[in-house]
């Protein structure tokens, strides 16, 4: 493991931002806690980046149909922020990451 125990070097492919937004678009009801716990990071951490996604038009916001909790919209025509990335929207990081774990297969077939 590394130093900060992430991971054999230390560091992971995808940002916090980016695990707060799969987490979202798996379960838009999900209590910001459960975020935080499915993603490893506080819920404090969770609720500054979705101020974030929603501030940067990748998340809105609205109360669910109970009234008591809140359902978020991920857009997935937003644009990636970095200038690399410029021109493709998230909708492709979507549709490649954020299927629900029943929907994933078990690993590459093997012949």
């Amino acid at each position: 493991m590394g130093a900060n125990g992430s991971g054999p070097a230390g560091w992971t492919f995808l940002t916090n931002h980016a695990r707060v937004l799969l987490a979202v678009a798996r379960d838009p009801e999900a209590r910001l806690r459960d975020v935080a716990a499915r993603c490893g990071v506080t819920e404090r951490t969770v609720q500054a980046i979705v101020a974030d996604l929603e501030d940067g038009g990748y998340l809105a916001r609205a109360r669910a149909a109970d009234g008591r909790r809140n359902r978020y919209r991920v857009n997935p025509d937003a644009p990636f922020r970095h200038p690399a990335e410029a021109g493709h929207e998230i909708a492709g990081l979507l549709a490649l990451l954020a299927a629900r774990e029943s929907d994933e297969p078990d690993g590459p077939e093997r012949s």
